[in-house]
C-alpha cells in the first residue's frame, strides 16, 4: 500500500447546513431524561442507573448510567454508540473512578422500538439520501448523551473522554469534551477503503454498489456527510486514533489523513494484536487525562 494514501471523496457542500439543521432539530427536543436506581447492577462502589433520554425523532433512548460512590464531580467517560446490535454495561474497573455512560442508539437493543436495526443492514437503511439516513439520527443520540453530562452537576465537565469510532469523533467535533478514543472509523474514505475488504459493515455498501449502481453515486455521497476526515479541523481535543498494524484497513498509513487533519493533539497507537497490552496502554493514556 502507498505510503500516500488520499481519500478520493470530497467536502459535500451542504456538509456545514446538514448538520446545523440536525443540532437545530435537537435543541426542539425535550431530553427528558429519567434517572432509575439499578440495584442489580450496582456495586459497593458504584450505583447504577438506567437512564432514558428523548432525541429527535423523537425518539426514546435506553442507556446504563454509572456514579461512583463519593464526593465529585467526577471525570465521565462515554462510549458512543458501534456498529452492534446489543451495548453491554461498562467495564467494571471503570466504575471505580469515572462516570461511565453506555448509550443505546436507535435501532441497538433496549432501544429498539419502534426501530429495530438489522446487522447487516443498518448502514445501508435510508442511504439514499442523507437525510433520510439512519446514523442522522444516531449521531444526534450521541450528541444527546453528551449534552446529559455536560449537564449533570456530578460530572466534571472538563475531564469528558468519548470512547469508540465515527460516533466519538463526531461527537468530539460538535461539542467540547477533553479527549477521545477512537478506533477504526467506518466512515473514513469509504469508499476508497470499503472495497479493498469483505468485512461488515464495509460489504454492506460494497454490495449496495453492485446490486444498485445507478445509485452507489448517491450513496457515496451520503456516506460524505459522515466522514470524519470532514469534522477532523473541529476536533480540538486530545485524540488517541488506535490502527491496526501494516496492512490493515486502517493503518498508520490509511489514517495519514485523517491525523493530518485533527486540529487537537493526536496519538497513534499501534496495535499489537495482544488484547492485554493495548487495552493496558489503552488505560494508561486515558487515566494520565483525567
Amino acid at each position: 500500500m502507498s505510503d500516500n494514501f488520499q481519500p478520493c471523496a470530497t467536502k459535500p457542500g451542504a456538509f456545514d447546513s446538514y448538520w446545523d439543521e440536525v443540532e437545530a432539530e435537537l435543541a426542539t427536543v425535550d431530553a427528558a431524561p429519567v434517572l432509575e436506581v439499578n440495584r442489580l447492577r450496582s456495586t459497593e462502589f458504584s450505583t447504577s442507573y438506567d437512564l432514558y433520554l428523548t432525541s429527535i425523532g423523537p425518539y426514546r433512548l435506553y442507556a446504563y448510567y454509572n456514579v461512583p460512590k463519593g464526593e465529585g464531580p467526577f471525570p465521565a467517560l462515554l462510549h458512543t454508540p458501534g456498529y452492534a446490535s446489543v451495548v453491554t454495561q461498562t467495564p467494571y474497573e471503570e466504575r471505580h473512578r469515572y462516570i461511565s455512560l453506555a448509550l443505546c442508539a436507535r435501532g441497538q437493543r433496549l432501544s429498539d422500538r419502534p426501530f429495530a436495526a438489522s446487522y447487516p443492514g443498518l448502514a445501508i437503511h435510508g442511504i439514499e439520501e442523507p437525510a433520510s439516513y439512519s446514523y442522522r439520527g444516531i449521531i444526534a443520540d450521541t450528541l444527546r448523551a453528551i449534552d446529559f453530562l455536560l449537564s449533570r452537576h456530578e460530572v466534571d465537565a472538563r475531564r469528558i473522554i468519548l470512547a469508540g469510532a465515527d460516533t466519538a469523533l463526531i461527537g468530539a467535533a460538535l461539542r467540547p469534551v477533553a479527549a477521545v478514543m477512537a478506533s477504526d472509523p467506518i466512515f473514513y474514505a469509504a469508499r476508497d477503503l470499503a472495497p479493498r475488504t469483505i468485512a461488515y459493515p464495509h460489504e454492506e455498501w460494497n454490495e449496495y454498489a453492485r446490486y444498485y449502481p445507478a445509485k452507489a453515486e448517491a450513496m457515496w455521497a451520503t456516506l460524505g456527510y459522515f466522514d470524519p476526515l470532514f469534522f477532523a479541523p473541529r476536533i480540538a481535543s486530545e485524540v488517541r486514533l488506535s490502527v491496526g498494524p501494516e496492512g490493515s484497513l486502517f493503518s498508520r498509513v490509511t489514517a495519514g489523513p485523517l491525523v493530518a487533519a485533527v486540529s487537537g493533539k493526536v496519538d497513534v497507537d499501534e496495535r499489537t494484536g495482544y488484547g492485554y497490552l493495548d487495552a493496558r496502554r489503552a488505560r494508561a493514556w486515558r487515566d494520565a487525562r483525567t
